[in-house]
């Protein structure tokens, strides 16, 4: 077995082949982020390490979008691909006491970390997943968009800048026909995709969720095989991280925010309504209170609880049944 850091950025793949783990010798090189250039870098590690490519353990952190097609090919090759969240191996770094930071460094890092510590494999996503995930982005984006082109509108309404108001109205139309142009895809993408199609309708089941969280909760439920709810909480930042030490430290206990920021901010909307809506998470959110929790620490509770039933929900294919009579 092989195990290889990459370190990926926009324009280059910073390779580290740990060669040896006790004297930490490696074998680096640098090659372009083109696909073109792809084979190039295997055929380079398959002859230095002298291994098969189900032989070869590839390491690399989540950087946006630029590991993504990377990360594809090379396990379309029928290489083990290992994403790796950047805040963890950070800390793995700090650990070893390394100083600095370049590239190189960090490949060695990702190779060091993939020799002594244990991840599961990365498994791509669905391609209908994926282009889902990235239509909710982009519509996330014109809504974005939409609302501050709407308040630059009512700035200057007030200042009675009639040229100003014209240039407003074209570029909200614009953005708003492309908004409903693109909400058309996405309902077309569901109709060629039955499957995605019935989970949006089992999670629509679920008092307070709606068209919007629909879809984002839809998009991080089926992204990967989920083993638990517990799981799901903890991969979009639910999970409350204790901050304590001996006597003297005392924090309240946090989320950990470690997830989409998109998303739980729609989940605390939706557990907002779902005080008034959800018996389920009415009774959660009136028992965490009466035993004298704060308000902000039960809505996290209610935005935990929200993503157990949506897990719940697809799991067992029904539509949502309350559990409190």
């Amino acid at each position: 077995m092989a195990v290889i850091g990459i370190d990926v950025s926009k324009q280059k793949l910073n390779c580290a082949w740990l060669r040896d783990v006790a004297t930490g010798k490696v074998k680096t090189r640098v090659f372009a982020n083109r696909r073109q250039d792809f084979p190039r870098l295997l055929e380079w590690l398959e002859h230095q390490t002298g291994e098969p490519r189900d032989r070869l353990h590839i390491l690399m952190e989540a950087t946006g979008i630029y590991h993504e097609t990377l990360a594809y090919w090379l396990h379309a090759a029928g290489i083990q691909v290992y994403v790796l969240n950047p805040a963890q191996v950070r800390d793995f770094s700090r650990s070893l006491g390394v100083r600095g930071k370049t590239d190189k460094k960090d490949s060695v890092v990702l190779a060091r970390y993939g020799a002594t510590q244990q991840s599961g494999h990365w498994q791509p996503e669905p391609e209908e997943v994926r282009k889902l995930k990235a239509l909710v982005a982009r519509l996330d984006a014109l809504d974005k968009d939409i609302r501050r082109e709407r308040n630059w509108r009512e700035k200057a309404e007030f200042s009675m800048a009639t040229d100003i108001l014209r240039s407003i109205d074209d570029i909200l139309l614009a953005l708003t026909r492309e908004r409903d142009r693109l909400q058309q895809q996405i309902d077309d993408h569901l109709d060629q995709h039955p499957g995605l199609k019935q989970d949006r309708a089992l999670l629509q089941t679920i008092p307070g969720i709606g068209l919007a969280v629909s879809l984002r909760l839809l998009a991080m439920l089926c992204s990967r095989a989920f083993e638990s709810a517990r799981q799901v909480a903890a991969f979009a930042g639910l999970v409350p991280v204790s901050w304590e030490s001996g006597s003297s430290v005392r924090g309240r206990p946090r989320l950990s925010k470690a997830g989409n920021p998109k998303l739980r901010q729609s989940l605390y909307m939706a557990a907002v309504v779902g005080l008034s809506r959800n018996p389920d998470i009415s009774a959660l959110y009136q028992r965490l209170t009466g035993n004298g929790k704060s308000k902000m620490a039960a809505l996290g509770a209610a935005m935990r609880k929200r993503i157990h039933i949506a897990y719940g929900v697809l799991k067992a294919q029904t539509e949502y049944r309350p559990q409190t009579t």
